[in-house]
């Protein structure tokens, strides 16, 4: 592994005023992802989740749930922990706000940034909101018919605050932030979040207030201690806590600058117009890059609490599994973009993209390979035209793959492997190895091989996506640990290889028939009364 070859991939630290949900967990694995390709592409990767646990939204929830701060923290800190196992996430490590080590970093970071002249004391006026934690300007807020006013970009309630704070010369940094964007076209992605950004800053910034003492449950400024730091400060500050900082000479400083903050699309002024300037002020780099994707919806609906349409990823995994569902949540939707989650369409992936396409090319490959060839790799010989068409697009993937991934393009890269999928189930038909045992067995070997290879090529780069499900292949396959690295990508299968007994790996989903619902037995028939005499005229 090259030493100098490092990369830094961070989720955001997710606020623990609620148990994660479906955004968490596409967040977290599209990272998962990238620290998974990267490590096989012989990286020095470190990959960061963990949780934001300070401001005046925790404190008023923990004391709805009737709990300390601190304890209310640790219990929902510890959901998201929870959900590494259940989506088999590879994080190196999990940070919390409330650490000591995250209280020493922020308030390094304040000095830095008072030593900079970038701090003022002053008062605060003005409109917050307390979900969103973030301040607004007039401009950004309306009165609705309830007569209660809100962000407009969020929909949050927003209050009148009025109190002392310190400020951050966020003013002062609008022209050195365009210079920097313009300097660094790739920062942020997609392309429609870099618009929106630059139409920000060049609409013109105000100074940021950075802290608030109307509440007590955050890092107190150093010097001040009743003003405790804006959550923003805090949480951001996560990303350089975990490097070491202020210890610019530790083991874990040589992943800074971070080559990719991910985040969704609703914290993406924070990431990147505060983050950079608090850097650039601080005299740090700022991160190379920030991708912002967009939100997923629940069978065309909005999803919300009061709606009851969350999705809960661990029952997701539990009803259809969970390499499904990684591939589906990043193979369905361009990423970057809003996405509409259905059964349907899982369903439909899971059956025509895994069972169908690429589960059926491996078992029917590999049961033919163990039926004609003795249960080993079968040899090789003259390869024709329709052989090294096959071999070369396979061949080909990784450089196609390696790019889409650093645009953070997950369906572009699942797309083409998908594509060779397709070549190689329709090469397989147009072969036909099975008649090609009693007329031509030498060609029928050569055939069993190419495809066996292909296999093999397609499931490296199919391991970041689905783990544990390329694994199972890459074991029917005999490939050892250290080929299954891309270092390997062209080493390839030797002929007279012992492999064991294939096993299916994607079975199609049925959906489950559902329970008859009993009738309720009718009533019994109540006998006619007796007809009367008519009366006489």
């Amino acid at each position: 592994m090259s030493g100098n070859r490092t990369y830094y991939v961070t989720t955001p630290i997710y606020y623990v005023n609620d148990v994660p949900h479906i955004g968490h967990a596409y967040t977290t694995l599209a990272c998962d992802v990238l620290a998974r390709f990267k490590r096989l592409d012989g990286y020095d990767v470190h990959f960061l989740t963990g949780t934001d646990e300070h401001g005046q939204k925790i404190e008023t929830a923990a004391a709805a749930a009737g709990l300390p701060p601190q304890a209310f923290t640790d219990k929902v800190s510890q959901s998201f922990r929870d959900l590494i196992g259940v989506m088999n996430y590879s994080p190196d490590n999990f940070i919390r706000t409330t650490e000591p080590r995250h209280y020493a970093a922020c308030q390094a970071l304040w000095r830095k940034l008072v030593e900079a002249g970038d701090i003022y004391e002053g008062k605060y006026a003005g409109w917050y909101s307390v979900r969103d934690e973030t301040y607004f300007v007039e401009g950004e807020t309306e009165v609705g018919p309830d007569n209660k006013r809100r962000a407009t970009s969020t929909g949050a309630e927003v209050q009148w605050v009025e109190e002392p704070s310190y400020f951050f010369r966020l003013s002062a940094w609008a022209d050195r932030l365009i210079e920097f964007y313009e300097k660094n076209p790739a920062f942020i992605g997609p392309d429609s979040r870099r618009n929106e950004v630059l139409s920000f800053v060049k609409g013109g910034l105000q100074d940021l207030s950075v802290s608030r003492t109307s509440f007590s449950w955050g890092i107190p400024v150093p010097g001040d201690e009743k003003h405790i730091m804006y959550v923003w400060l805090d949480a951001l500050t996560n990303y350089i806590t975990e490097c070491g900082y202020p210890d610019q000479n530790g083991p874990l400083w040589k992943y800074w600058p971070a080559n990719l903050h991910m985040v969704g699309k609703d914290i993406i002024r924070f990431h990147c117009v505060f983050w950079p300037a608090f850097l650039m002020a601080a005299d740090l780099p700022p991160p190379q890059r920030v991708f912002a994707h967009g939100w997923w919806t629940n069978e065309g609906q909005k999803i919300s609490k009061s709606l009851g349409n969350v999705i809960d990823p661990v029952e997701l995994v539990n009803s259809f599994g969970l390499d499904q569902v990684r591939y589906f949540l990043l193979r369905e939707v361009p990423f970057g973009n809003d996405g509409d989650f259905s059964r349907r369409a899982l369903i439909g992936r899971m059956n025509a993209d895994l069972a169908n396409a690429y589960g059926n090319l491996c078992q029917r490959v590999l049961s033919i390979v163990a039926k004609n060839c003795g249960e080993r790799v079968p040899p090789k010989d003259e390869l024709v035209e329709a052989d090294t068409a096959l071999l070369d697009r396979a061949k080909g993937l990784l450089p196609i793959v390696r790019a889409e991934l650093d645009e953070q393009a997950f369906h572009k890269a699942l797309t083409a492997i998908w594509e060779v999928i397709a070549d190689a189930n329709r090469y397989v038909d147009a072969q036909a190895p099975w008649a090609l045992a009693k007329t031509d067995p030498v060609r029928r070997d050569t055939v069993l091989w190419v495809l066996a290879e292909t296999i093999r090529r397609v499931t490296l780069l199919v391991q970041p996506f689905m783990p544990g499900s390329t694994a199972r292949i890459l074991d029917q396959l005999a490939v050892p640990p250290d080929r299954r690295l891309l270092a390997a990508f062209d080493a390839e299968l030797v002929p007279g290889t012992g492999l064991p007994v294939p096993q299916g790996v994607f079975p199609r989903f049925i959906e489950p028939t559902p329970e008859p619902v009993a009738k309720a037995p009718k009533p019994p028939k109540q006998p006619k009364a007796p007809k009367q005499p008519k009366a006489a005229g």
